[in-house]
């Protein structure tokens, strides 16, 4: 099944939380502030019991690093703290241990594509599919650009955390 195909339905426990994972390169600025803004979100949704989120890169570049001085500063800027966050590698059983994997771009959709066990190809997608107000395929890479590229990545996230949370609340409503 490949990750556009409509997912099968899925039982989700009451007692069981509903586990999402944010994935971008290095797991220092995209994924790391999708990590924080869907955190948000779901605090202030009340569903801190049964979401839980977490973030990680297609390349281990910087695992055990703090989020980019910069996705921090303008993630701060808006309420978001990123400081406790450390970068780590994807691993095969991310795609056993999460209920959604969402990729950051289409580079590492295809990465994660090909570490992800063929079971639990229906749980990867790419956050731009949850975005309500924006029209990008992607939320782009910020590192090489200034602060406008951090202020962009923000703008999409928060979109498509906003989006993301109503598909989560709808699959935790489903009769288990």
């Amino acid at each position: 099944m490949s990750c556009l195909e409509p997912h099968r339905k899925a039982s989700v426990s009451a007692s069981a939380p509903y586990r999402v994972l944010f994935v971008c390169m290095g797991n220092i600025c995209r994924s790391p502030t999708a990590q924080g803004v869907f955190e948000a979100q779901v605090r202030a949704a009340g569903l801190s019991e049964r979401v839980q989120v977490d973030s990680a890169g297609t390349h281990g570049f910087h695992v055990g690093k703090p989020p980019d001085s910069r996705s921090q500063a303008h993630a701060l800027q808006r309420g978001y703290d990123l400081s406790a966050q450390r970068s780590r590698q994807l691993t095969a059983q991310d795609f056993a241990d999460f209920d959604l994997v969402l990729a950051m771009d289409w580079d590492n959709l295809a990465l994660a594509q090909q570490l992800c066990p063929a079971p639990h190809q229906r749980k990867l997608r790419r956050l731009a599919e949850f975005f309500q107000q924006h029209d990008s395929p992607v939320v782009p890479d910020p590192y090489q650009g200034g602060a406008s590229g951090f202020d962009e990545v923000l703008d999409l996230v928060e979109d498509g955390c906003a989006g993301l949370l109503l598909h989560v609340q709808q699959r935790l409503s489903r009769p288990g």
